[in-house]
């Protein structure tokens, strides 16, 4: 049982701890509790005591232990995938500590974190402060757990201090597009690159529903005669490094692909010839982009060569051997370096060996999608300045593109992103009435459901579906043709060409 202590002016409460440890009534700061009466000090210090044998006892100056201090440790304890570890750390540096760093834990309140939660939506769009809520929700619940604190003021509750109606906080809804805006698209893509890589990855994008790091991340030696492996991906980290870690979720899985996606694969091998990259050792199906497309840079012989409808080789010949050149040819050659503001060396672009998020999405696929340059300082937003000729334009790069241009592109798909393609993907098995067990395989979900355990795929799905893709994919490829026969993309123009063949 707990015992009294008188201290002159006042009493103290003292209760068993442990043998030989013994603690004193305290208030929720840690401060000992002056009672002015030996009654209500001796029965503080039973119920304290109580709380002991009970299990349930906390001790009061463990709450004093200050946020910046708990979450450097509870940080440092986590053992979790890098891109986990660096997104908890940009959470709690640049918007946690910042605000809570030197508040002990229990005198966080759920005023404080509301009120901080409100600063930061002025700043920040809500779905971002809503994730950076859930770390602190996820520290504060972890310190619970150790008996720092007795309860988390981070916890959301339900219909509290919301207006009435629908949630406030929805965010937009995800922009997804139809096959033949792929086709589109990735042409764009490819045009802005002067290479087929953006071509064949958006088209794989749009037809597999990968996610972008498992994209970069595609290993050669994954790609099989009907189907793509997903083992690995690669995570940019803010250092600019790549980390080669395992799909999210652990979603390793085999994606079936028809015929003609796993010959654009083979295809684009054979011509590009991989070589292992120097961070790890791997040989990647695709390459990363040097030098941004941004329009600062020059035009580059590819883009000769697509307006002049000739080869590079010839454009080099015409640069270099003038005289093995037809005058013709070398006339639509000089047309073509003078419209374009081609410069010797202006061009010159140095094949990175990963694709940078940000990179492909700002200068590759945000213009291939939208028709606009987003708003990147210092410049502002603007439209894509091309060629009229050849069709879908070429794009004018280097100083005065503006005003070499003929025209711009109209939208695809304005606000398309990256993972939009991937929302496509699922969009298009749902009306090809995929069943949910496939749909889920090829996502890398999973669905813990009892419904699900007795659900199984079988080969006629699986042929289904690759025949439903297999008709939007031919579908698209006709569209494309009625706008124009033939393409500045070697890689589509070649589909091109056999579609036309195949329909004589």
């Amino acid at each position: 049982m707990g015992f009294v202590e008188n201290r002159g002016t006042y009493w103290r409460g003292r209760y068993k701890i442990a043998p030989g440890k013994y603690g004193t009534v305290a208030d929720e700061n840690g401060n000992a509790i002056r009672f002015r009466t030996k009654r209500e000090a001796k029965k503080a210090a039973d119920a304290e005591e109580a709380k002991v044998r009970g299990g349930t006892w906390r001790d009061p100056a463990a709450g004093q232990t200050t946020f910046g201090e708990y979450a450097s440790r509870w940080y440092a304890a986590q053992d979790l995938a890098a891109s986990t570890m660096q997104n908890y750390r940009r959470h709690l540096e640049e918007h946690l500590l910042p605000e809570f760093e030197d508040y002990p834990l229990a005198s966080i309140q759920r005023a404080d974190v509301d009120a901080w939660e409100k600063k930061e939506k002025a700043l920040y769009a809500t779905s971002s402060v809503k994730t950076w809520r859930g770390t602190l929700h996820l520290v504060l619940e972890d310190a619970v757990d150790e008996e720092l604190i007795s309860s988390n003021p981070a916890t959301k509750r339900r219909g509290r201090g919301k207006r009435a109606g629908r949630s406030r906080d929805r965010g937009p809804e995800k922009v997804v597009t139809d096959p033949l805006g792929i086709l589109l698209c990735a042409e764009r893509a490819s045009l802005l690159s002067g290479r087929d890589d953006e071509f064949v990855a958006f088209v794989t994008k749009g037809y597999t529903g990968m996610r972008w790091a498992e994209i970069v991340g595609l290993e050669t030696e994954f790609i099989r005669p009907a189907a793509v492996r997903v083992e690995w991906q690669l995570y940019e980290l803010d250092s600019g490094a790549f980390e080669r870690c395992p799909p999210k979720d652990d979603s390793y899985r085999t994606i079936d692909a028809p015929a003609w996606l796993a010959r654009l694969w083979t295809g684009h091998i054979v011509r590009s010839q991989p070589k292992p990259c120097t961070c790890h050792g791997k040989t990647y199906v695709f390459r990363g982009q040097g030098v941004s497309r941004t329009g600062e840079t020059g035009a580059k012989v590819v883009d000769v060569a697509r307006r002049a409808g000739v080869s590079t080789g010839t454009v080099s010949n015409v640069l270099n051997r003038p005289e093995a050149v037809a005058e013709a040819t070398r006339a639509r050659v000089r047309e073509a370096i003078e419209a374009l503001g081609f410069t010797r060396g202006g061009g010159a672009v140095d094949q990175a060996e990963h694709w940078r998020r940000n990179g492909f999405a700002t200068w590759l696929f945000t213009p291939a999608a939208s028709g606009w340059y987003p708003k990147k300082a210092p410049q502002e937003a603007r439209p894509v300045p091309v060629l009229a000729h050849p069709w879908p334009g070429v794009p004018a790069r280097g100083r005065g593109a503006q005003a070499r241009a003929d025209a711009c592109w109209a939208p695809i798909a304005k606000g398309l992103t990256p993972h939009g393609l991937r929302h496509t993907h699922k969009t298009r098995m749902e009306g090809f009435r995929t069943p949910p067990k496939l749909m889920d395989e090829r996502m890398g979900h999973i669905d813990g459901s009892v419904q699900a355990r007795y659900s199984h795929i079988t080969r006629e799905m699986r042929e289904e579906l690759l025949r439903h893709l297999t008709v939007e994919w031919e579908a698209s490829l006709d569209a494309r043709l009625a706008m124009c026969p033939t393409s500045p993309v070697a890689v589509l123009n070649d589909l091109l060409q056999e579609r036309l063949s195949a329909r004589r």
